[in-house]
Protein backbone atom coordinates (compact mmCIF):
# COMPACT_ATOMS: atom_id res chain seq x y z
CA UNK A 1 0.00 0.00 0.00
CA UNK A 2 3.00 2.39 0.13
CA UNK A 3 3.21 2.79 -3.28
CA UNK A 4 -0.58 2.75 -4.09
CA UNK A 5 -2.14 5.60 -6.38
CA UNK A 6 -3.97 7.91 -4.17
CA UNK A 7 -7.63 9.38 -4.30
CA UNK A 8 -9.73 12.16 -3.20
CA UNK A 9 -12.41 10.95 -2.33
CA UNK A 10 -12.50 8.00 0.39
CA UNK A 11 -15.93 6.15 -1.68
CA UNK A 12 -15.78 6.16 -5.45
CA UNK A 13 -18.91 7.70 -6.51
CA UNK A 14 -22.03 5.99 -7.13
CA UNK A 15 -21.00 2.87 -5.67
CA UNK A 16 -23.23 0.19 -4.88
CA UNK A 17 -21.69 -2.86 -2.77
CA UNK A 18 -24.24 -6.19 -2.36
CA UNK A 19 -24.03 -9.03 -0.75
CA UNK A 20 -23.12 -11.75 -3.30
CA UNK A 21 -21.41 -10.03 -6.17
CA UNK A 22 -18.94 -12.55 -8.62
CA UNK A 23 -15.89 -11.18 -7.24
CA UNK A 24 -13.56 -13.36 -5.05
CA UNK A 25 -14.13 -14.38 -1.08
CA UNK A 26 -11.45 -12.94 0.70
CA UNK A 27 -10.26 -13.57 4.04
CA UNK A 28 -13.42 -12.78 6.26
CA UNK A 29 -10.16 -12.48 9.93
CA UNK A 30 -7.98 -10.10 7.45
CA UNK A 31 -11.02 -7.92 6.20
CA UNK A 32 -12.62 -7.78 10.14
CA UNK A 33 -9.33 -6.65 11.08
CA UNK A 34 -8.94 -4.12 8.72
CA UNK A 35 -12.49 -2.56 9.17
CA UNK A 36 -11.95 -3.22 13.02
CA UNK A 37 -8.96 -0.62 12.44
CA UNK A 38 -11.18 1.82 10.05
CA UNK A 39 -13.76 1.89 12.63
CA UNK A 40 -11.11 2.91 15.52
CA UNK A 41 -9.58 5.59 13.30
CA UNK A 42 -13.26 7.19 12.61
CA UNK A 43 -13.30 8.55 16.33
CA UNK A 44 -10.63 11.03 14.85
CA UNK A 45 -11.00 11.02 11.00
CA UNK A 46 -15.21 12.21 10.73
CA UNK A 47 -14.17 12.36 7.08
CA UNK A 48 -14.11 8.74 6.11
CA UNK A 49 -16.84 7.73 8.68
CA UNK A 50 -19.68 7.27 5.86
CA UNK A 51 -17.07 4.36 3.46
CA UNK A 52 -16.34 2.92 6.50
CA UNK A 53 -19.88 2.14 7.84
CA UNK A 54 -20.80 1.15 4.29
CA UNK A 55 -18.02 -1.91 4.46
CA UNK A 56 -18.33 -2.80 8.05
CA UNK A 57 -21.78 -4.07 6.42
CA UNK A 58 -20.14 -6.92 4.56
CA UNK A 59 -18.33 -8.42 7.46
CA UNK A 60 -19.92 -11.43 7.71
CA UNK A 61 -19.02 -12.30 3.99
CA UNK A 62 -17.12 -10.38 1.83
CA UNK A 63 -15.69 -10.65 -1.41
CA UNK A 64 -13.39 -8.87 -3.61
CA UNK A 65 -15.12 -5.54 -4.03
CA UNK A 66 -15.86 -4.70 -0.10
CA UNK A 67 -11.60 -5.67 -0.13
CA UNK A 68 -11.51 -2.40 -2.57
CA UNK A 69 -13.50 -0.45 -1.39
CA UNK A 70 -12.07 -0.72 2.32
CA UNK A 71 -7.89 -0.25 0.72
CA UNK A 72 -9.86 2.67 -1.30
CA UNK A 73 -10.60 4.27 2.00
CA UNK A 74 -6.52 3.52 3.23
CA UNK A 75 -5.32 5.34 0.20
CA UNK A 76 -7.55 8.21 0.74
CA UNK A 77 -6.04 8.56 4.31
CA UNK A 78 -2.62 8.66 2.94
CA UNK A 79 -3.36 11.17 0.92
CA UNK A 80 -5.35 13.06 3.56
CA UNK A 81 -2.65 12.62 6.14
CA UNK A 82 -1.00 15.87 5.40
CA UNK A 83 -4.07 18.19 6.20
CA UNK A 84 -3.55 16.36 10.02
CA UNK A 85 -0.03 17.10 10.52
CA UNK A 86 0.35 19.75 13.01
CA UNK A 87 1.59 23.36 11.72
CA UNK A 88 4.61 24.98 12.18
CA UNK A 89 4.65 27.86 14.45
CA UNK A 90 5.98 30.23 11.90
CA UNK A 91 2.78 29.26 10.35
CA UNK A 92 0.60 30.80 12.97
CA UNK A 93 3.28 34.29 13.27
CA UNK A 94 2.22 34.54 9.52
CA UNK A 95 -1.71 34.32 10.14
CA UNK A 96 -1.31 36.53 12.48
CA UNK A 97 0.01 39.03 10.17
CA UNK A 98 -2.43 38.59 7.56
CA UNK A 99 -5.30 39.32 9.83
CA UNK A 100 -3.78 41.93 11.63
CA UNK A 101 -4.10 39.65 15.00
CA UNK A 102 -2.44 40.43 18.16
CA UNK A 103 -3.10 36.99 20.06
CA UNK A 104 -5.35 33.95 19.25
CA UNK A 105 -7.57 34.44 22.03
CA UNK A 106 -10.47 36.62 23.23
Amino acid sequence: MESCNPVNTPVESGIELRKSTNGGNVDPTYFKSLVGSLRYLTCTRLDILYGVGLVSRYMEAPDQSHLNAAKRILRYIKVADIFTKPLKHDVFGRLKLMLGMKTFGN
